[in-house]
């Protein structure tokens, strides 16, 4: 992903196996990565067991929190598309014992039906 594409706040699909020795330190055992998208320095990534995002905080980024959610825990999700005036799509997340749902913006580049399709493919499993 480019400079330019970040600044814009353009998210792209990332390399699944590169991330996976990345988070080596995070995931249980038996735990691989299988999908995951970047928005600048922020990532979204869904593993075999849950839904992990990587918020990096800070001007260096090297401050990082992980937000894990358990697949079972998610009661429901949605997504916005995006329109002529509005230009980014957006999908919330709500889990169980929350009234608030988790929000990610998305920029037109990234498809949000298959960030959707992905979701409801491990939601429903």
């Amino acid at each position: 992903m480019g400079l330019m594409d970040g600044l814009l706040g353009n998210a792209s699909e990332i390399d699944s196996e590169k991330l996976q020795a990345g988070l080596v330190k995070l995931l249980a055992e038996g735990e691989s990565v299988e999908r995951a998208y970047q928005l600048v320095r922020d990532l979204i990534v869904f593993t075999n067991k849950r839904l992990i995002f990587v918020d990096k905080q800070g001007i260096t980024g090297k401050k990082i929190e992980y937000h894990s959610i358990p697949y079972r825990s998610i009661i429901h999700f949605s997504i916005e598309t995006s329109g002529h005036f509005d230009l980014d799509a957006e999908l919330k997340i709500w889990i169980s014992g929350s009234s608030t749902p988790i929000e990610r913006e998305f920029n037109r580049r990234l498809n949000i039906y298959e960030v959707q399709s992905v979701l409801a493919y491990y939601v429903l499993k």
